[in-house]
């Protein structure tokens, strides 16, 4: 997955869209849903905690469904290409210790799975506006240089391909 510059305004207006749509979405179809059942099979005792649950798996369902339908099209572009990026992101701090340790060792392969979590978290934390751990992410960043330094060699974070996890 290739990073790139994304339209910070047009993706935070594309996600808090999805977001509220969503959350009607879940509000309306559950209970929708769990009044049409109770309307149809009422209780005698009138607990209807079961049809609620239904209402709500089946309204959860179906906006996944739709999410995942709707996942390519253009209005989606942005906010799928963040969640991907979070995605591949994810991958890579699972196995962070082991890649720090390996390009510690002169690992390339590691060196550019940090080249590519740093640039992606660098990406998405000035999306998010959070730049609380910028400081953290520049210490790393530093000790990846150092190293990238100290054994010669020259990253392209457009290389990166998660298959190479694999290895670590």
């Amino acid at each position: 997955m290739q990073l790139i510059n994304v339209n910070k305004a047009r993706y935070r207006k594309h996600l808090n869209r999805v977001i509220w749509v969503c959350i009607a979405g879940l509000a309306i179809g559950s209970l929708g849903i769990s009044q049409i059942l109770i309307g149809l099979f009422p209780d005698e005792s009138g607990r209807h905690f079961h049809w609620n649950l239904l209402g709500v798996l089946v309204t959860s369902v179906s906006i996944g469904y739709l999410l995942n339908k709707y996942r390519s099209h253009e209005f989606m572009r942005e906010v799928t290409y963040v969640w991907e990026l979070k995605q591949a992101l994810n991958k890579i701090n699972r196995k962070l210790v082991k890649l720090k340790q390996a390009a510690s060792q002169g690992n390339v392969d590691a060196m550019l799975a940090l080249q590519y979590s740093y640039a992606g978290s660098r990406l998405l934390w000035k999306l998010d506006d959070n730049t609380i751990v910028m400081e953290e992410l520049a210490v790393e960043q530093a000790k990846l240089d150092s190293l990238i330094a100290q054994y010669q060699v020259t990253l392209d974070i457009e290389d990166y391909n998660e298959r190479i996890l694999k290895k670590f």
